[in-house]
């Protein structure tokens, strides 16, 4: 087995290999002065089952094509089998036409990292369970909900907690918390006018005397998950806190969750701490690298990943 790391989230891919005990693969990648990209793999890899670790997170086309240039060295270095690991899948919310003339761009990075060479594909809470169909190479779709859950669970007092998907898409997911936390369920009703702006409409579902939890695979903006805590403390919450999956966290994200009535958000390194991460006092980071380094571990020996959420 060969790690290899794109330079979108090194640290994760260091405590992967850590947890696995393999020394991550030499290789050098740098750009050209006009910024195109080149990789050069320092190791013999041939007939090597290697996993590329690269999320395609901001800037998120500088590392999709880092990740394509790499799985291409790896291809045209004799590679056995050649597995992207993209703990952040980007481009998955344009999963579908929302409009006339417009994209699925999804697809057309999935149809991207197959013609590069990739011969599986490893991720993790894809925002739509249906990408995993954009792909004619076997998919894992891992979920982060058991790392959330022990998390969450040492920091809630039983029979006082609602777990709250703050859309109706995330019902699912909202729900198998609850069901791990023996919590009731509620919902978020809201209107979304434009990409990136929701208005919170009503509640579905008690949230008066209740310790609140959002469950979430995105956080961008933050604008839904700041709305939904407002909402929440409105109808009489004592407290409202937010696990999310992908911390993407653009622009004034962390300054809007610190002044939202949000006790803390939580989310995964999935993508890399920003300095705004590191120095909150309300984000902070859990760590899925051993979910990851398992399923490596398991691919890499022909094992059972499914088995890893019985």
């Amino acid at each position: 087995m060969k790690i290899l790391s794109g330079n979108s989230n090194r640290p994760l891919a260091e405590a992967i290999s850590a947890y696995l005990q393999v020394p991550l693969t030499k290789a050098a990648i740098r750009r050209f002065s006009d910024m195109e990209i080149f990789v050069e793999i320092q190791e013999n890899v041939r007939g090597e089952d290697v996993f590329v670790i690269q999320s395609t997170n901001y800037p998120c086309n500088d590392n999709l094509m880092e990740l394509l240039i790499m799985i291409d060295a790896l291809r045209r270095a004799s590679a056995r089998r050649i597995t992207a690991v993209i703990p952040y899948f980007g481009y998955a919310r344009q999963d579908r036409k929302t409009g006339p003339r417009t994209p699925i761009s999804a697809k057309l990075v999935a149809n991207l990292i197959e013609t590069a060479g990739a011969n599986r594909v490893l991720t993790i809470d894809l925002h739509a369970g249906q990408i995993q169909g954009f792909f004619d190479v076997p998919t894992d779709n891992l979920f982060a909900l058991p790392v959330l859950h022990t998390d969450l669970s040492g920091n809630l007092e039983n029979g006082n907690t609602v777990v709250v998907s703050p859309d109706v898409g995330g019902v699912v997911r909202a729900r198998a918390l609850a069901k791990r936390l023996d919590a009731e369920l509620a919902i978020i009703d809201k209107r979304r006018e434009r990409a990136g702006v929701s208005e919170v409409m009503h509640i579905i579902g008690d949230a008066k005397g209740k310790d609140c939890v959002l469950i979430d695979d995105i956080v961008d903006s933050a604008g839904t998950l700041c709305n939904a805590a407002v909402a929440l403390m409105d109808a009489g919450a004592n407290s409202v806190q937010a696990y999310v999956t992908h911390g993407v966290l653009s622009g004034g994200a962390v300054a809007r969750v610190s002044a939202s009535p949000m006790s803390s958000l939580v989310v995964t390194d999935s993508i890399m701490a920003t300095e705004a991460v590191r120095v909150s006092d309300t984000v902070r980071q859990v760590s899925i690298a051993p979910l990851l380094a398992e399923a490596i571990h398991r691919i890499s020996e022909e094992r059972s990943v499914s088995s890893l959420f019985d």
